[in-house]
């Protein structure tokens, strides 16, 4: 015992009425960045996955070496 199309467009019309459009075209944007954003990090944490874990002290050493070396101005 599943939703059918007109319940699922009556609904769909109630929520247009209570939020109105241009709120839910925000939450769907909104919604859409987050998703983007959560692939993009299990993307990368996947490809971190592939280097070995002494490559990355090396460079947080490295990048704050050269932080100290720079002139301050």
């Amino acid at each position: 015992m599943g939703f059918g199309w007109q319940e699922l467009l009556i609904i769909l019309v109630i929520v247009a009425l209570i939020f109105g459009t241009k709120k839910l075209r925000g939450i769907g944007s909104d919604l859409g960045g987050a998703v983007k954003g959560f692939k993009d990090s299990i993307s990368t944490d996947e490809a971190g996955e592939d280097k070995p874990a002494g490559d990355d002290a090396s460079v947080k050493k490295e990048s704050a070496e050269t932080e100290t070396d720079k002139p301050q101005s």
